[in-house]
């Protein structure tokens, strides 16, 4: 019975890590720099959806995470024009620095706007717990894992079976053979910054919830993000949810047997040696050059 709850608890804390670390991932696919404020954009969702739900009645509750999304994704262009887009011919270090200055414009600009102290949003569906088969499940756990599992699916129908979706993977393939052929490829790349932002701010209202968010909390998520992305594989979309399930699956067991210390030590070490052992990822890509 504990052990099922485990799995379930494991499940849904994977399910919110995998939106966290697929925007992390698209963002790098489109730019080939790493976006380190993609933790910071979570945070800045989760107090969002605090901020927001104050004006929001119980009965529409279900509109708050696609407002959360849809003002995370103009969040998301806005980083694009300043921390990408100007410096996207300079050395990738800049691009480098910029995200960094931006998580620390979120981060000080949540402390100003909220306080230090930990807030949490209203659960999606309400409280309460499911028994299944004996064994309670609560309610926000499975609205996290049926959220995150439709955002997901629905991005994978996107890359895959639309037009804007081919735009998007030719840009993040060869920004110059997509220009060539007429794509806008400053559009693209805006959008991804967009739906990165998007499911940052998805991440951000899930997690919220089960374990508050403070104006710190991006910089942990940003090393989840990271380290999943590289168990995965660089530039691997299914390569980072099944990173961000074992991440999270790993966390949950080692912190209920051992503490939640041991499990953040635990898990760096089980990095270094995956990459001993594997050093390009479960589904590794070829060599690219990263900021």
């Amino acid at each position: 019975m504990i052990l099922a709850q485990l799995m379930v608890n494991g499940i849904a804390l994977g399910a919110a890590y995998a939106l966290v670390a697929l925007g992390f991932v698209l963002v790098l696919n489109a730019t080939g720099a790493v976006n380190f404020a993609q933790g910071d954009l979570v945070m800045a969702g989760g107090f969002l959806a605090v901020a927001l739900a104050g004006f929001i009645p119980d009965a529409l509750g279900f509109v708050l995470l696609p407002l959360v999304m849809a003002l995370m994704a103009l969040l998301g262009i806005a980083v694009s024009a300043t921390a990408y887009l100007p410096l996207r011919n300079r050395p990738p270090v800049g691009v480098f620095i910029s995200t960094i200055a931006v998580g620390i414009i979120l981060q000080n600009g949540a402390t100003v706007l909220f306080g230090p102290e930990p807030k949490a949003a209203p659960p999606l569906f309400g409280g309460g717990a499911f028994t299944i088969a004996g064994l309670q499940v609560p309610t926000q756990s499975i609205a996290v894992i049926a959220t995150a599992a439709l955002l997901i699916a629905g991005q994978y129908w996107l890359f895959t079976h639309t037009q804007l979706g081919r735009r998007l993977r030719a840009t993040a393939q060869d920004p110059g053979m997509a220009r060539a052929c007429g794509i806008p490829v400053t559009s693209m790349i805006a959008l991804t910054f967009a739906l990165g932002a998007a499911l940052a701010g998805a991440a951000g209202l899930l997690l919220s919830n089960q374990f508050f968010v403070t104006p710190s909390a991006g910089s942990g998520l940003i090393l989840k993000a990271y380290i999943a992305v590289t168990i995965g594989g660089w530039g691997s979309l299914p390569g980072a949810v099944i990173g961000a399930l074992l991440i999270a699956a790993f966390e949950v067991v080692v912190s209920y047997t051992l503490s939640y210390t041991a499990a953040t030590a635990a898990l760096y070490l089980a990095l270094l040696a995956i990459l001993a052992v594997r050093p390009q990822g479960l589904f590794g890509e070829a060599s690219r050059r990263r900021a």
